[in-house]
């Protein structure tokens, strides 16, 4: 019988990230004399490419990829230990696995800082693959990402689910035809992803247990 595979976003499903992100968005806006946002603007940069976000800012090609190495410099040393693990969300990845469900990681985060901190979580080795953005952001919004993940794990979308906090989430999953769970305890909320069609939602890991296993 074929099970369900599962894709889980990183930053604001299985992390909470903002701090390492933030200090960073931070860090390039000072190197580059630019005025840093305040903290709840911040957040907002949390689950876009980093090139979505600082393009609108600068408005000019050269300047976005200096403020995205600026970011990267900082992210490399210290950015990417800054998060905590949300409670709980370890129990049901490995739930989820010991039960025989393949799993992956589905982010817009640079692929190898994704996968740095995949390998330092206590539950990063019931991962079969980490699949993130490109450093040149040729491969960086959702719908790419699900596409390479499907096609790197040879997965039709009908076997998967996209799990994430963000509307870039659902909105991947519904591109490729795919099911969807749209969670709480992360920085989009329930009327952003309610906005974006999410198929269910879950306020905590447990909710989201049982919506996956039923």
């Amino acid at each position: 019988m074929s099970r369900d595979v599962f894709f889980f976003d990183l930053d604001g499903t299985l992390i909470d990230s903002a701090v390492g992100i933030t200090r960073c968005v931070a860090y390039a806006l000072e190197k580059m004399q630019q005025p840093v946002p305040p903290e709840a603007a911040l957040r907002k940069w949390i689950g876009p490419s980093l090139r979505t976000s600082f393009g609108p800012l600068f408005n000019d090609v050269q300047r976005v990829e200096q403020a995205v190495e600026l970011y990267r410099e900082r992210f490399e040393v210290l950015g990417w230990q800054e998060h905590d693990i949300y409670a709980g969300i370890g129990d049901v990845v490995q739930g989820l696995h010991t039960a025989g469900h393949r799993l992956a990681v589905v982010t817009a985060k640079n692929e190898p800082h994704a996968q740095r901190i995949i390998e330092h979580l206590p539950f990063g080795g019931c991962f079969e693959d980490v699949i993130g953005a490109t450093p040149d952001g040729s491969r960086s919004d959702k719908p790419q990402l699900i596409a390479e993940a499907l096609q790197r794990l040879s997965l039709a979308p009908a076997q998967c689910w996209m799990i994430g906090d963000r509307r870039m989430d659902i909105e991947g999953a519904r591109h490729h035809g795919m099911r969807n769970v749209g969670v709480l305890w992360g920085f989009g909320g329930r009327e952003e992803l309610l906005a974006a069609g999410a198929g269910r939602l879950a306020e905590t890991p447990d909710e989201l247990a049982a919506v996956l296993h039923g």
